[in-house]
């Protein structure tokens, strides 16, 4: 098993899908898609779910998003699975890979993510494992 650490940028593009049923507008819902660069790179498809006043700073999120493409020279898939809050605007959020998720020359991956935002961008640190991998 080997461990290592991954930084880059993604790109990520939201489509709302409306409130959730029997909800009002303070809970929403809506899909995304991410394009990762650096270490970590492909494509990742995501639900996500949303309760709250992001405006005051008093929200939450959970998401799942599956990534498809190449990590320390493996290719395969894995899920992550993201837990937020913000509350006065103080940030809280957890992201790991999903346990068994992992696919292909990235099967038995496991880690956990930092994501970090600004007007420069999006940046994110992997911290993963990975099992020996023989074809």
């Amino acid at each position: 098993m080997t461990s290592s650490s991954a930084t880059g940028t993604f790109a990520i593009a939201y489509t709302p899908a409306g409130v959730w049923a029997g909800m009002d507008e303070t809970c929403a819902r809506m899909t995304f898609r991410k394009t990762y660069a650096g270490a970590l790179a492909g494509t990742s498809d995501g639900t996500m779910l949303t309760a709250g006043d992001p405006a005051t700073g008093n929200a939450g999120y959970v998401a799942m998003e599956r990534f498809t493409g190449t990590l320390a020279g493996r290719s395969g898939s894995f899920v992550l699975q993201h837990a937020g809050t913000m509350r006065d605007r103080h940030d809280a959020l957890h992201v790991l890979v999903t346990p068994g998720s992992g696919t292909e020359e990235l099967a038995g991956i496991a880690g956990t993510m930092a994501i970090a935002a600004d007007s420069g961008g999006s940046r994110y640190t992997f911290d993963f494992t990975l099992t020996a991998y023989s074809a």
